[in-house]
């Protein structure tokens, strides 16, 4: 299996060397990147590239790495026991399969993607050393050894928000996805965007990159607010005059509320255009 790009997802060299990398070490793919560069989107991608079932474990604070593998329901349990169920019997009856048990039982190799493995407690990635290392896991209620039909394509997405143990990393193949330079935006542009007026995206790319570039931001626009943002310009019918106006009463571009997301940096940005027109 090699993954070459796709229609849908402007995928660099790099990063394509990266994904096919993971796939012949047979090692989990870590993800790093600025938020809104498509991260979880590659693990779509490739699923969808390589013809593989995609199954998603979207991390958050209170994730616990054994719910990736199972649950067990005592609670219900404990219930139907109280009504007389037959049932309780049988453990297995109350053991609900976490999603890196759907991905080892799976009888074709999956895609699975642990996204924003870094929102969780530090010890998340730790508890999952040896289950992504051997592709194993012990079900101790019903004494049961679950092994990896297929070893799963494991993508897993990080926003740097915490640093990941070096015995977690060690066991990845690591790519930094870079923002996008203006060229390979204008292609993600394109993508989606086949119609859209080459003058408005010149504008705009030169308008966001402007932004991008204002020291002191509390939060850069991404890609996908660039998307947004263009796609809320042609359904307002926006002129790419519009986005470089000289009229002292428009500060910022508009509809500016798809690319800075606090009053903080509206403010910064205000007072730096004011700034540069006092010194014209």
């Amino acid at each position: 299996m090699r993954f070459e790009g796709s229609e849908h997802y402007v995928a660099t060299d790099d990063l394509k060397l990266a994904v096919n990398a993971a796939i012949t070490l047979q090692r989990p793919l870590l993800i790093k990147g600025e938020p809104g560069t498509g991260k979880t989107m590659l693990a779509e991608e490739v699923a969808a590239a390589l013809g593989a079932p995609l199954l998603q474990w979207h991390v958050k604070s209170t994730t616990k790495a054994q719910q990736g593998l199972y649950e067990y329901d005592a609670v219900s349990r404990l219930r139907d026991s109280q009504l007389g169920d037959p049932k309780v019997g049988d453990i297995s009856q109350y053991i609900v399969k976490g999603v890196l048990w759907q991905a080892f039982d799976a009888d074709e190799q999956t895609v699975l993607l642990i996204d924003e493995i870094d929102k969780a407690d530090i010890e998340f990635p730790n508890d999952l050393l040896r289950e992504l290392d051997r592709m194993e896991f012990y079900v101790y209620e019903t004494r049961e050894l679950v092994r990896a039909k297929h070893r799963p394509l494991v993508i897993i997405t990080s926003n740097n928000e915490k640093e990941l143990p070096d015995a977690f990393l060690r066991r990845c193949f690591f790519h930094y996805i870079q923002f996008p330079d203006a060229v390979t935006m204008k292609q993600i542009i394109d993508v989606h965007f086949p119609s859209i007026k080459s003058q408005l995206v010149r504008a705009a790319l030169e308008s966001f990159f402007e932004l991008r570039q204002v020291p002191g931001l509390k939060k850069k626009p991404s890609t996908s607010e660039l998307l947004d943002w263009l796609k809320l310009l042609m359904a307002e019918d926006i002129p790419p005059e519009a986005l470089r106006s000289t009229d002292h009463k428009q500060l910022i571009p508009p509809l500016h509320g798809a690319l800075l997301k606090n009053e903080q940096d509206v403010h910064l940005f205000e007072r730096l255009i004011f700034m540069n027109r006092n010194h014209r």
